[in-house]
């Protein structure tokens, strides 16, 4: 069995941080499309209520 010299571990760790910073500017994106979904649902919803006969 072989063991990872610190070169290894040091682009591993790089290549982890990477992949976690890409993931969190994806929860953002994520979080941004949800909350504007909600705004339109309930500009729609006050639309209806306020419109209803």
């Amino acid at each position: 069995m072989t063991e990872a010299g610190p070169e290894a571990t040091a682009d591993g760790e790089k290549n982890h941080l990477a992949l976690e910073k890409k993931r969190e500017g994806m929860v953002w994106y994520y979080l941004a499309y949800f909350l504007f979904g909600i705004h339109v649902v309930a500009f729609v919803m006050i639309y209806a209520v306020t419109h209803a006969k």
